[in-house]
């Protein structure tokens, strides 16, 4: 399963990073979508789309935190990053830093942050996440820049 991570989009993207994601067997945003029209494009291309609430946000559309396993992987998806992976969880995904981030911890939980869409931070360059999930086999996750 080919994922596509987008995050920090704050109601705009390139335009063609719709097509860029036609690919994706689903797309996860994980925050700060803000006006919730900013994801006509990519809900209008038949993928799920599983999207968590930003603290950029101006309403309760979507939920702060989702947990979602795809071939035998628990993943925890959010905006914020909390200060430890939630029990059970193998990857924890967030936003909010528009930075980049591919670590593993102490427990040997990945921490994924595909960056941002739109004013990266810290020099990062904007840019999204690929992450391919395989039953049996170890995560893939590749940055792309935009």
């Amino acid at each position: 399963m080919r994922i596509a991570v987008i995050a920090d989009t704050h109601d705009r993207y390139p335009p063609g990073l719709p097509a860029r994601l036609a690919g994706a067997d689903e797309i996860w945003h994980l925050g700060d979508v803000c006006d919730p029209d900013t994801l006509v494009e990519f809900q209008n291309l038949g993928k799920p789309l599983h999207v968590v609430l930003g603290n950029n946000e101006w309403h309760n559309l979507w939920p702060l935190e989702l947990r979602l396993e795809r071939a035998g992987v628990k993943c925890f998806l959010t905006h914020i990053p909390p200060s430890r992976a939630p029990a059970g969880m193998n990857v924890v995904l967030h936003g909010h830093t528009h930075v980049p981030r591919d670590e593993t911890d102490a427990r040997g939980v990945r921490w994924l942050n595909p960056g941002c869409i739109t004013r990266p931070n810290r020099g990062a360059r904007a840019s999204f996440g690929w992450l391919t999930l395989t039953k049996g086999a170890p995560l893939d996750w590749r940055l792309e820049p935009l």
